[in-house]
């Protein structure tokens, strides 16, 4: 699951991603996705620390991404945020397996979802979101169901 602050940043991307030669500002940006103005400066900032997005000051400044939104993947945007950690298994719990069998089929699995979480992470890019936004707005356009994916 994400969370709130990643899917925040997330809209915001998506924005930036939908006009990437624009820069838009952080007040424009939280308009847009009805999103706290300063929480989403802080998240900003991070992900252009993280070398996601150019900055620029002034009345024509803002933000912009570093390169095309086929090249950002969902990866990146979470570690971006410091996040991307925090979506795994709670290690805490996971223990070695011991000699049960059954657990150690449970762990084998807990490592197995990990590594499919982690490739789909690393496949996953901010344009394969933005068509699922593109297609969200056509569907609902016409009134019809939305199909994503």
């Amino acid at each position: 699951m994400l969370s709130r602050q990643a899917s925040h940043a997330l809209k915001a991307l998506l924005e930036l991603a939908a006009k990437p030669l624009e820069w838009q500002s952080t007040h424009s940006l939280a308009k847009a996705q009805q999103l706290p103005e300063p929480m989403l400066e802080q998240l900003l900032l991070r992900l252009r620390r993280a070398g996601l997005l150019d900055a620029r000051r002034g009345r024509v400044g803002g933000y912009r991404l570093t390169r095309p939104a086929r090249e950002i993947s969902l990866e990146l945007i979470l570690a971006g945020l410091d996040e991307a950690l925090r979506e795994g298994p709670n290690w805490t719990t996971v223990s070695e397996p011991s000699n049960s069998p059954a657990n150690q089929v449970t762990y084998a699995l807990q490592l197995r979802l990990e590594r499919v979480r982690q490739k789909a992470l690393a496949e996953l890019s901010l344009e394969d979101l933005l068509f699922d936004l593109r297609s969200a707005v056509a569907e609902s356009d016409n009134e019809g169901g939305v199909m994503l994916g």
